[in-house]
């Protein structure tokens, strides 16, 4: 049974808490490294999954925007990296289901899309938004778990990360609705 420190409330139900002060033996901060090891197998995974599907990809666009998130995704293990080190954990990887279904799921689409067709890259994209959103969500509540925590810098690292997922989540919204869509539409069987 987990052990639980009795938190002071006021009226309005606002707790005493406050940032940082959390043990580093806490349940939380074990969560929250059990929860980064998580998104570094993830992140590790998709630095190998998006050249296939850049090389899947008809529009030239798409393949830009594969090519652009690869590096960018290497760039977040190496941030990932530096948060273990913050940590001082060791950097290591434990494989995430949610991410493991999503990949799958991608594979399936460009085995079950016509090669060279628009119809493909939407199912890329959707493929690829699904993936976002994971680390969009996933990031984001580490974030916050890592400022409950006191983790300043952690906190500033998976925030920088978080706002580049959100800006290729924005890109690849824009690629879909100002063409892909539209050719994809018009292709017939």
């Amino acid at each position: 049974m987990a052990k639980t420190q009795k938190s002071n409330t006021d009226k309005n139900g606002s707790s005493d808490y406050k940032p940082g002060i959390a043990s580093e033996d806490s349940m939380l901060k074990e969560f929250f490294i059990d929860e980064l090891k998580d998104i570094y197998w993830a992140e590790k995974h998709i630095v190998t999954t998006l050249p296939k599907m850049q090389k899947a990809a008809t529009s030239t666009e798409l393949q830009n925007a594969f090519q652009t998130h690869t590096e960018q995704s290497k760039e977040h293990v190496v941030r990932l990296d530096k948060a273990f080190e913050l940590l001082d954990e060791k950097a290591q990887a434990k494989k995430c289901e949610a991410m493991a279904g999503i990949i799958e799921e991608g594979k399936g689409i460009i085995e079950e899309t016509e090669k060279g067709t628009a119809t493909r890259d939407v199912g890329l994209i959707l493929a690829a938004q699904k993936v976002e959103h994971y680390e969009i969500s996933t990031y984001g509540g580490l974030a916050q778990l890592a400022t409950t925590l006191g983790l300043n810098e952690v906190a500033d690292l998976l925030k920088q990360t978080l706002a580049e997922e959100k800006e290729t989540d924005e890109l690849l919204t824009q690629l879909a609705e100002s063409s892909v869509n539209y050719q994809a539409a018009a292709e017939v069987e």
